[in-house]
């Protein structure tokens, strides 16, 4: 299974534009990149402050025979993330449940998934965002960048390949079993 990818410059947000292409073709599995989001945002419609430089991608995919719960999906998605974050930055990372990333306790990744039906169809989106070169200054909510934690400038295509490959790998599973898969 092979994720159709789509590239913008600068978009409203990835999970909007997700939503937009599955409503509006036939597309069961995707991914939506963008360098720039103007409107990103996180759970109970809170803003996602998106900063040029950071990463923001939305995967898209039908899971109509899949049993799992969202809270098992969410579980498995930051795990997903953790295993790529790994890879950029040896510190212990957290997980503030549900779907909250933490390296010394400040958030570097949030987030945010929403599930959509078309037709007969189920579909999930998984919005992710990290950052990857700048962090929000949020009182009460300390947060982090890879670049300030590592001084090691990610490129983000390369990034973006990770997710495409591992997503690749673990949907079908997904579909086809219905079963949860612990990724640490």
């Amino acid at each position: 299974m092979k994720l159709k990818v789509f590239n913008f410059k600068k978009i409203k947000s990835t999970n909007d534009k997700a939503i937009k292409i599955i409503k509006n073709s036939n597309v069961n599995y995707g991914m939506v990149i963008t360098e720039n989001q103007k409107s990103g945002r996180g759970r109970y419609g809170k803003k996602w402050i998106s900063y040029k430089g950071n990463l923001f991608v939305s995967i898209f995919f039908k899971i109509d025979k899949s049993k799992l719960s969202i809270k098992k999906l969410t579980d498995l998605n930051c795990r997903l993330v953790k295993k790529i974050l790994k890879t950029y930055c040896n510190k212990k990372i957290s997980i503030k449940s549900p779907n909250d990333l933490l390296i010394d306790g400040k958030k570097i990744s949030g987030i945010l998934q929403e599930k959509i039906k078309k037709f007969n169809k189920t579909f999930i989106i998984v919005g992710i965002g990290i950052n990857l070169v700048k962090n929000p200054k949020i009182i009460n909510y300390p947060a982090t960048n890879l670049f300030t934690l590592t001084k090691v400038k990610i490129k983000k295509k390369e990034i973006e390949k990770k997710f495409k490959l591992i997503y690749e790998k673990i949907i079908p599973k997904i579909i086809k079993s219905g079963r949860y898969y612990n990724y640490k």
